[in-house]
C-alpha cells in the first residue's frame, strides 16, 4: 500500500525551528540558544505557576467560596496575556498579528475571518504523514525543548498543597519533567500560546488523560469564555509532532458555539454527549460530569479511541471548560486522495481546530475580500465525515467509553438543544480590564 503523503508546510512556532537543521551554528555557551535542552537547561529558573486542582466541574453552583479563591497574580490578564505582551515587545514574534485585518462575516453564524498574509510566507517545507495519527517522536526533527527559554511564559503545574502559588524564579523541574506554557511566535490571535504537557518526556502528539486534565485545568484557571484551548492531532493539521494544545483568547463567539445541539446519551459519570446540529463540521460535545476528572477522562478516552483507530481529530475547549467538542475530520486524506476542489486548495487554509471552529485564517487578499458564509461553509463541508461514516466512529467511541446501548435512547426532536449564545458581559466573564488589550479584535 502507497504511503498517504502531502507536501506540508508547517507553521514556524518557534524562533529556533528553522535553524534546528544547522547544529554547528553559534556554539556559545551550550548550544548558544539558551534552549530546554540538557546543553543550556543547567541552573536555568522560570517562574512557576501552581494552581489549585478543581475537582468539581465549573459551573455557576460551584463558583463560589473555595473554587473562586483570589490567584497569587491574575492567571489570565497578568499571566498569559501579560507575559505575551512583554515577549511582543520584546520583538519575539515573527509579525503583529494584532495588525492583521479580522472580520465577522455577515450570516447566521458569524464566521470570522482573518487576513495573515505573513504567516504561510516563513515556513519551511518538510514531508508530512498524513495516514498515521500516531507517529513516533523523532527527537532529530524540531520538538519543543529546542526553543528558546525567553519563548517560555512559565511553567504551570498543580500546587503540593491545594493552594494556588506563584514563584517568579523557580528552578526548571527535569526530573518531574514540568509543563510549560511558551509563545506561539507565528501567532493566528492575541495572546496565542502553547501548553506543553511533561516537556522533557519528549511525549509524541497523542491525547493521554493526564495531558487532557492539565488542558481542562488551564481552561478552568484562565476562567474566561474568551479564552480557548485547542488540540489538533496528526492527520488533523498538527505540524509538530511533540505534545502540546494552543490556546488565544479572542473577545467574540465562536460560530461553532452557536450551533445547536441534540443530546445522544448521559455516561454513568455524569457526563452528556450531544451531537452538533446544522453545522457543517459533524461532531460530539461533552458537558459536565460528577467531576472535572470524569470529563476530562471521557474526552481522553475518545480521543483515545480515536488515535487507536487511527482517525485524524480535532478538540476544542470552551466556555472556560465546561464544554468540550471533538470533530473526526478527513480533510487531510480527501487531499492527499486529490478528492478536494482545487479552488478550496488554492486557499492554502489548513482546516484545524481554529478553522473548524469558525475562525478562519486566509492567506491571500482576494479570498479575505470575497469571504462569505456559504464559501466557510464549503470549505468546512469538505472537513467532516460522511453522516455514516460519522455513525460508526461515534459506535467506536461509545464502547470506548462504555456508554451501552440502552443509555441512548432515541433521538427526539424535544431532545434539541439550543445554546445561549449570548456573549457574557465582561465584568461576567471576568474579561479584560486593562485597557491595553484589545477587548474585541473583531469588526
Amino acid at each position: 500500500m502507497n504511503t498517504l503523503r502531502i507536501k506540508r508546510v508547517p507553521t514556524v512556532v518557534s524562533n529556533y525551528q528553522k535553524e534546528d537543521s544547522d547544529d554547528g551554528a553559534r556554539q556559545v555557551g551550550g548550544c548558544g540558544r539558551n534552549c530546554l535542552k540538557q546543553c543550556c537547561i543547567q541552573g536555568a529558573k522560570l517562574p512557576l505557576y501552581a494552581y489549585k486542582k478543581v475537582k468539581d466541574v465549573v459551573n455557576e453552583k460551584a463558583s463560589s467560596g473555595d473554587e473562586n479563591k483570589e490567584q497569587p497574580v491574575p492567571f489570565l490578564d497578568s499571566l498569559v496575556l501579560g507575559e505575551w505582551e512583554d515577549r511582543m515587545q520584546k520583538g519575539l514574534f515573527r509579525y503583529d498579528v494584532t495588525a492583521c485585518e479580522t472580520k465577522v462575516i455577515p450570516g447566521e453564524y458569524g464566521f470570522i475571518a482573518q487576513l495573515n498574509e505573513g504567516r504561510h510566507l516563513k515556513k519551511r517545507p518538510t514531508e508530512f504523514r498524513v495516514d498515521k495519527v500516531l507517529q513516533p517522536f523523532d527527537g532529530n526533527k524540531f520538538n519543543f525543548t529546542k526553543v528558546g527559554q525567553e519563548e517560555v511564559l512559565f511553567q504551570f503545574e498543580p500546587s503540593n498543597d491545594e493552594e494556588p502559588e506563584f514563584i517568579p524564579n523557580a528552578p526548571i523541574d527535569v526530573e518531574n519533567s514540568t509543563s510549560v506554557v511558551a509563545i506561539n511566535v507565528s501567532p493566528i490571535e492575541y495572546g496565542h500560546v502553547l501548553l506543553i504537557p511533561r516537556i522533557f518526556e519528549c511525549l509524541p502528539q497523542r491525547i493521554d488523560r493526564e495531558s487532557f486534565l492539565l488542558a481542562l485545568d488551564m481552561a478552568v484557571e484562565a476562567g474566561n469564555p474568551y479564552f480557548r484551548l485547542g488540540y489538533n492531532s496528526l492527520g488533523a493539521f498538527a505540524t509538530i509532532n511533540h505534545l502540546h494544545f494552543q490556546a488565544y483568547y479572542l473577545a467574540t463567539p465562536f460560530p461553532i458555539e452557536k450551533a445547536p445541539t441534540r443530546k445522544i446519551t448521559t455516561a454513568g459519570n455524569g457526563v452528556k454527549i450531544f451531537e452538533l446540529l446544522k453545522y457543517p463540521v459533524r461532531g460530539l460535545v461533552f458537558e459536565g460530569g460528577d467531576t472535572l476528572q470524569d470529563l476530562a477522562n471521557t474526552v481522553a478516552d475518545s480521543c483515545i479511541c480515536l488515535q487507536d483507530n487511527n482517525i485524524p481529530f480535532n478538540v476544542l475547549i470552551a466556555d472556560a471548560g465546561k464544554r468540550i467538542f471533538l470533530f473526526a475530520q478527513c480533510y487531510a486524506e480527501k487531499q492527499a486522495l486529490g478528492e478536494v476542489n482545487q479552488e478550496l486548495l488554492d486557499t492554502q487554509v489548513n482546516p484545524a481546530v481554529w478553522e473548524v471552529s469558525g475562525h478562519i485564517v486566509l492567506k491571500r487578499k482576494e479570498d479575505y475580500e470575497g469571504a462569505s458564509e456559504q464559501n466557510a461553509w464549503r470549505l468546512l463541508a469538505e472537513v467532516s465525515l460522511s453522516e455514516e461514516r460519522f455513525q460508526e466512529v461515534n459506535a467506536l467511541i461509545f464502547e470506548a467509553i462504555a456508554c451501552g446501548d440502552d443509555e441512548k435512547g432515541n433521538l427526539t426532536e424535544d431532545m434539541i438543544e439550543e445554546p445561549d449564545v449570548t456573549p457574557p458581559s465582561h465584568e461576567d466573564a471576568g474579561a479584560i480590564n486593562n485597557s491595553s488589550y484589545p477587548a474585541a479584535m473583531v469588526a
